[in-house]
């Protein structure tokens, strides 16, 4: 059987894009088996068909399991894998009402991104603060900076900005989401 992997990231606002993204490569007859970090996406050869891909961040329903998935079944979505706290769904877009979603409204699809937010994005911070503010104290101190100081300079000032990246992104998601746009 033809597999093949792709590498793609996407972040916590950048569901919708992924979804997309999966239905494209379905329509192409490349079927999703897994996905591994750092965002390899493995995929098997199908027939080319038209299906919608939507994804639930929600790691208490994963240690329910069996109700968990049996909720999404009872609505037609067919459950595929779980990822680092992802779920991923799918079903025939013939089955589907146009843009149907998995969410029943705005406030559930918030309260995902809140989830996501508190899991993933604020254990990050801390332990990045944890790691930068010393690091900085420690390259102040110095007179002279050695090339060390240099790159970890460098590198962490790279990350502050990626993270500011996501936090705005992220913010104007979830400010896009509340206004209901």
């Amino acid at each position: 059987m033809d597999r093949k992997r792709e590498l793609r990231f996407f972040d916590i606002t950048q569901w919708r894009e992924e979804e997309v993204y999966l239905r494209q490569r379905r329509k192409e007859g490349w079927n999703l088996v897994s996905v591994t970090l750092p965002g390899i996406y493995t995929f098997e050869r199908c027939e080319p068909e038209d299906i919608i891909y939507r994804l639930d961040y929600n790691p208490e329903g994963i240690a329910n399991e069996g109700e968990y998935l049996q909720m999404f079944a009872d609505c037609g979505w067919q459950h595929m894998l779980n990822f680092m706290g992802y779920s991923y769904f799918c079903k025939p877009a013939a089955e589907a009402q146009e843009n149907e979603e998995i969410f029943c409204d705005e406030e559930s699809r918030l309260d995902m991104i809140g989830r996501v937010f508190k899991t993933r994005m604020v254990p990050l911070i801390t332990i990045f603060l944890c790691i930068l503010i010393p690091n900085l104290f420690r390259v102040i101190d110095r007179l002279t900076p050695d090339p060390w100081d240099v790159f970890f300079v460098s590198f962490f000032g790279f990350m502050t900005l990626v993270y500011l990246v996501i936090f705005v992104r992220f913010y104007r998601c979830y400010r896009k989401l509340r206004r209901g746009e």
